[in-house]
This record gives C-alpha cells, structure tokens and sequence, in this order.
C-alpha cells in the first residue's frame, strides 16, 4: 500500500516546481545552516567523506557544492588499458544487455523506446538499433559526477524535455518508459569502439544537468527539444580522455549509455551490482579509428 502511494503521488506533484525551488535552496549559500543540512545529509546517507578532496563540510558554500564535490585524485583509479571501457560514476546498475531492435529494457513488465530516450532523431538513434545499453543509478551518497568510459570526441547534444519522475528502483519498476519520459541529455560521442550516447536522466529535484563544454544545460527547462552539433576540426570541437569528467548532477539520477551492434562486451555485470567510477565496466569486440 505505501509503494502504491508512493508511486501515485508522483504522478500528482508539481514535480518541476518543486525541483527548481529544491534548487534554488541548494544553491543558496546560508552560512551555519548549508554547513548544519550538509552534516545531516552526510550522517543520514552515511556519506564516505574521507573519500572526498575536501572532507570539512563547513568547507563547502552551498549545498550543490557539497553534493559535486570532487574525490581525491587516488580515489577512483581508472583501471585496465585503452581498449577497456570503464565505469562512468559511482552507483547501481540497473539494468544492461541488448537493445531489441528499437527496444531497451527497463524491468520486469516495462520497455521504452531506444528513438524516443535518445530525442526522437531517427538520424541518430538508427545506429544504435540492435546494439547494447547500460543503466547505472546514482544513489543520493554517490559521488555525483560523470565521467567518459572510453576516449570520445562529442558529435552531438541533445536536450529532451519530460517529466521528473524519481528514478529510484521502485519508481523504475512502477512507472512504464521512466526514462523516455523524463528529461534528459543525450551526448553523442565518436569513440575506438563506434558511436556512444550518454543519456543524463533527470529527476525529481535533479536542479541542474550540466555539461563540462556547455555548462549548464537545464534548467531553464524547455518545451521543445534542443540539437546542437560539434564539428570534428572546430574550434567547438571536444574530445575527451577515458576517465574524464563530461558531466554532473546536481541531486542524483540515473545514466543510460548506449553502444552499436557488437561494440563491447559487458564485464560480469548484473543488476543491482554496486560499482564504482573506473572500474572495468565492458571491453571492445572491435576498434574503429571514428575518434
């Protein structure tokens, strides 16, 4: 019966609003308070601060500060050589294998549409038919930035508005085409493996996507999606290193990354297995020269 309500009264709540007011409160820089509300968080999230760059929370101004801070530079090694894909953050996957055809699964009972996750371009979601996906879920104690899993020169953004569903496990079990439906950036990669998308998922009280080459992409959230494009040679152009950052939240949500037919094989992953940024994530069945 709680699950029941749980899930319902997510279909009810002014979720935008309430996540860019939620947003507002935790850019703002209270003094002794942000330092109070960290220090709760941290306590009720059992939050691994000796991880972190900088472990004091009075040291952090605001509380977006605190939820992206960075890790010590010893805390998440990148592991295995070039042609290993490695986990982009930290998190839970929830679910992974092939896309069946135009079909990526969500759970047991629910599919969504691999065209309608990456924006609707026919253009840019064909190459992925057929092909492989990862989901990994971004718990609220989970470092909360997004890292490339291989090399990647950027051939495409897109912002896709939706709704903000929470997209914690349960809200994923309940709720059919969760992550078609909420908002969401999609990041078009060239990599040694092929094309890759990285699908950044919004959620209730996610205030902010943000990317490392165009800063923040939303909010302001918009009505109609939104397709930037990077030439190769350009001075837009950007290219990223396996382990680099590419993005972050700001509140937790959930990655989708998507591969062509036979790109990689997944490396002993299983649902609900915890992993952790850098760690060896899949492995290339064969190398392209696209970056």
């Amino acid at each position: 019966m709680l699950d029941w309500f749980k899930i319902n009264l997510q279909y009810v709540l002014p979720k935008h609003l309430l996540s860019r007011l939620v947003g507002k409160l935790a850019a703002a820089q209270a003094g002794w308070l942000t330092t109070a509300l960290i220090k709760l968080f941290i306590k009720h999230y059992n939050v691994n601060m000796s991880e972190a760059l900088y472990s004091d929370p009075k040291h952090y101004k605001s509380f977006n500060e605190f939820f992206t801070r960075p890790l010590k530079e010893e805390a998440r090694p990148i592991e295995g050589n070039p042609d290993t894909l490695v986990h982009t953050v930290d998190g839970a996957v929830s679910q992974f294998g092939k896309i069946r055809h135009d079909s990526i699964f969500q759970a047991k009972g629910h599919d969504y549409s691999l065209t309608t996750l990456l924006g609707g371009n026919p253009a840019l979601s064909n190459t992925f038919k057929d092909g492989q996906f990862a989901t990994v879920y971004l718990a609220p104690r989970d470092y909360h930035r997004i890292h490339m899993p291989i090399d990647g020169t950027l051939t495409d953004m897109v912002y896709v508005p939706g709704e903000l569903f929470s997209v914690n496990p349960l809200t994923a079990q309940n709720i059919p085409g969760l992550f078609a439906r909420n908002e969401r950036v999609v990041a078009f990669f060239d990599t040694p493996v092929g094309k890759m998308a990285m699908v950044l998922v919004g959620a209730t009280i996610v205030a902010s996507i943000e990317t490392v080459w165009a800063g923040t992409v939303s909010p302001p959230a918009g009505k109609n999606v939104q397709h930037w494009t990077y030439q190769k040679d350009s001075e837009a152009s950007v290219s990223l290193k396996r382990g680099e950052e590419m993005g972050r939240f700001k509140l937790g949500s959930t990655v989708v990354v998507c591969f062509e037919k036979d790109a990689v094989n997944f490396t002993d992953l299983a649902p609900r297995q915890v992993v952790r940024l850098g760690e060896e994530f899949a492995r290339a069945a064969q190398v392209s020269d696209q970056v």
